[in-house]
């Protein structure tokens, strides 16, 4: 086993979760504020904007993406994704942590 030093540090944690025909759009956004990584997953579910199935691909299907950011990165994402506001399905929320990677 390597003896690793871990640093842990400070991070946002962004859940964003929205219609699947955004992924790209996200992604883009994500890479344009050099996030390193990201997870995202096919979910389902129902709130403000109807019941959302993920039965068939590419129709009435949300993603979940997660990543890491800084605080600021985090408020410029966040400004970024209320360009979508009333034009899709999309909740965007952080969470301060501590994290190492």
């Amino acid at each position: 086993m390597t003896n690793l030093t871990l640093t842990i540090q400070p991070a946002v944690l962004i859940t964003i979760i929205g219609e699947t025909v955004l992924k790209e759009k996200i992604v883009k956004l994500l890479k344009s504020h050099s996030v390193s990584g990201y997870t995202i997953s096919q979910v389902q579910g129902e709130g403000g904007h109807g019941k959302r199935l993920a039965d068939m691909a590419g129709y009435n299907t949300n993603i979940e993406i997660k990543t890491l950011v800084s605080s600021e990165d985090s408020d410029a994402i966040f400004e970024a994704l209320k360009e979508e506001q009333g034009k899709h399905a999309l909740i965007a929320f952080r969470h301060k942590v501590e994290a190492f990677y």
